[in-house]
């Protein structure tokens, strides 16, 4: 009954290992569809947003069904809290990739980004894209040094944004639609990377039953 009821904990985590690998996805597509103002990709991406939506209410239904269902000990009852939270940190991340490509939509067939930070905005999608995979890889190893580790690529991920911001505040020569977009481009980006560190500080909460509250707090 016990191996039954772990296997069922393991698919969870598992389901959300898939759900991050696929936020990964979504936003690595996003930023072609905005560096190339690319439609079809940017539907794409809405499609990932929509099937993780779904996903994450599968888990939570699923993890529902197991507490109601089985006898959980404290560190299984930290599996389903866990997975609970994951799964709406993944589902915003699926959200942020959406936004991102929606700023392509809406600027099409013009491209949202000047030139200049095309450079610094592709930078950006690839730290975000990396840490979505690097969360999904600690759900599969649920090693908490691994997890701690996440947090270099989001103080990158910071850094690229005040370097964005400076460049919006040193006498910006392509209008206020594109200085509102860009805003916006950054903030997508950060708070993408802020929830892949969230999906990390789960795991550490999981192994070791703490939960980092900085990250809760900025994330609030």
């Amino acid at each position: 009954m016990r191996e039954g009821f772990h296997g069922q904990l393991d698919a969870i985590r598992g389901a959300l290992a898939d759900m991050t690998d696929t936020a990964a996805t979504a936003m690595e597509r996003a930023t072609v569809a905005l560096l190339g103002a690319d439609l079809a990709v940017a539907e794409a991406v809405a499609e990932q947003a929509t099937r993780l939506d779904a996903a994450r209410r599968a888990v939570e239904d699923q993890t529902y069904e197991v507490l109601a269902l089985q006898q959980p000990v404290a560190s299984d009852l930290r599996t389903m809290v866990m997975a609970i939270k994951v799964g709406g940190d993944i589902h915003r991340m699926g959200s942020l990739a959406h936004h991102v490509a929606k700023v392509a939509v809406r600027r099409h067939p013009a491209s949202a980004v000047p030139d200049p930070l095309f450079p610094l905005i592709r930078r950006m999608g690839e730290v975000a894209t990396r840490m979505a995979q690097s969360a999904g890889a600690v759900l599969h190893s649920t090693d908490a040094a691994d997890a701690g580790r996440l947090a270099i690529d989001d103080d990158a991920m910071d850094g690229l944004r005040r370097t964005l911001f400076r460049m919006l505040l040193d006498s910006w020569p392509y209008g206020v639609e594109s200085a509102i977009d860009v805003a916006l481009l950054g903030r997508y980006y950060e708070r993408f990377a802020d929830h892949a560190v969230s999906i990390a500080d789960g795991v550490v909460y999981l192994v070791t039953g703490e939960m980092p509250r900085e990250r809760d707090e900025k994330l609030s």
